[in-house]
């Protein structure tokens, strides 16, 4: 750090460096404005790398989404084009584990939560090059994970190019973060509420304002200025009596039941590709196979499953098909996820969550007459509000991502009630969320790492 204070900074450079370092908070509510801006232009760069590799495996057509492009496939290229992309995305990970040298954390929570703020820009594209592979090859994962550790990269390079501490290097990159979350689902308020319920654990103004300054500067870029639409296209809520939020309840119980044995089939799944005998590439085209072979009997397994979930909320579905998918679909991302490719399991988790809410709602419907009961598509959309509290175990983060999503008011009272039963009931039977951990994982790697140079730096 005194070799980088020697450089001749810009005079910019040095009027915001010591305004952060006075903890000014004008030049601290700009300099999130410029973390969001910059986290926003990072997640669109990724999306365009992404489309451009699905322009090319959809030979010069381009697709509307994953589903479309598996369906545009013959059979045989469908089962094999996971697993390709899997080899691939596992080649570049294992090298650049092997090659680069490790600086800083791993990911973007490790470097909030635990660590200095420090990620490190090589590391982090080539971890970014192997998801474009995974993704774009048709991984059941989200892209929201990659598009987040690129956002709050370009915070942390910005900070330590500014040469801050790291309590307020952290705070740069936590605001980098918001702008990615919210540039990927264009939820301002839940992203902001995502990183200090989650990441930080704690709400308070001196994180959540530049936060939500970082928020809404990301936002305005993917709305306003690049016209990026909505993730999932809501339909109007429908809440026919104030008895129905009985149904609602228990609803939330289901959700708060699935979501510990939701998270332990990922767990499940991990744990045995890592007794597989290959090498990282080994596993990662192995986690292929499967969802190619599932992708044969259904393409919808395919991506993230935004164009599923919408069509779910839009058209009447079938319960069996419902089941099914929603059957193939949690193979398909146990598979992802257990071998090593590297998203998100946020989205994942919505569609599971849909998928519950639909059937829940369709089983509703066989029973209580017709015309008191909300339609199918309201109880997938609490459903997946439920579902993301029980295993984020962030309630509160829950109901603003949903309400930001439908813009409805009468979903909040259902909504509300559902995703703290779910809360309640998965933290009782599952005390560590999703997100915790993937922590914990970290924390030990990064001790690890710092006993075997001969001291631990993220103390």
């Amino acid at each position: 750090m005194e070799r980088a204070l020697k450089i001749r900074k810009p005079a910019w450079a040095r009027r915001l460096r010591s305004g952060l370092l006075a903890e000014n908070l004008t030049v601290t509510l700009c300099a999130a404005g410029l973390m969001g801006l910059l986290g926003a232009l990072a997640t669109v760069v990724f999306r365009e790398v992404l489309s451009w590799a699905q322009l090319l495996l959809g030979g010069g057509e381009i697709p509307h989404g994953m589903v479309s492009l598996a369906r545009g496939l013959d059979p045989w290229q469908r089962f094999l084009m996971p697993a390709v992309g899997g080899a691939i995305a596992g080649v570049v990970l294992q090298s650049a584990t092997r090659w680069l040298p490790r600086r800083g954390a791993a990911d973007y929570m490790e470097a909030i939560s635990i660590g200095r703020g420090v990620i490190g820009f090589r590391q982090t594209v080539a971890r970014s090059l192997s998801s474009i592979f995974s993704i774009g090859s048709g991984a059941s994962i989200g892209r929201e994970g990659p598009m987040v550790q690129l956002a709050a990269m370009c915070s942390s390079l910005t900070g330590r190019y500014l040469v801050l501490p790291p309590r307020h290097l952290r705070l740069l990159v936590a605001c980098g973060a918001t702008a990615g979350i919210t540039a990927a689902y264009n939820a301002p308020i839940a992203g902001a509420i995502f990183i200090s319920e989650i990441v930080y654990g704690v709400i308070s103004s001196a994180t959540l304002v530049p936060l939500a300054v970082a928020s809404v500067v990301g936002n305005i870029v993917t709305r306003q200025v690049l016209h990026y639409d909505a993730v999932f296209h809501m339909p109007h809520f429908e809440f026919v009596s104030g008895w129905e939020v009985f149904n609602y309840l228990g609803l939330g119980v289901i959700a708060g039941l699935a979501a510990p044995q939701f998270l332990r089939f990922l767990d499940v799944s991990r744990a045995a590709f890592r007794r597989l005998p290959f090498p990282l590439w080994g596993r990662m085209a192995a986690g292929g196979l499967v969802v190619g072979a599932l992708s044969v009997l259904n393409p919808a397994v395919w991506g993230n499953g935004y164009s599923v979930v919408n069509s779910m909320l839009h058209t009447q579905w079938a319960w069996q098909a419902v089941a099914a998918i929603l059957l193939l679909k949690t193979l398909a991302t146990a598979a992802s996820v257990g071998s090593g490719a590297l998203g998100g399991v946020f989205t994942p988790t919505l569609f599971v969550g849909a998928a519950l809410g639909a059937l829940y709602g369709t089983a509703l419907h066989g029973v209580f007459p017709a015309g008191s009961l909300s339609a199918e598509s309201s109880y997938a959309i609490v459903g997946m509000g439920a579902l993301l509290a029980a295993t984020t175990h962030a309630p509160l983060m829950s109901v603003l991502m949903i309400f930001e999503m439908t813009l409805s008011y009468e979903v909040m009272l259902p909504l509300m009630l559902a995703c703290m039963t779910g809360f309640v009931i998965a933290q009782r039977i599952r005390p560590e969320s999703v997100y915790a951990k993937s922590l914990a994982r970290n924390r030990i790697a990064s001790y690890a790492v710092a006993k075997h140079r001969g001291g631990d730096k993220y103390e």
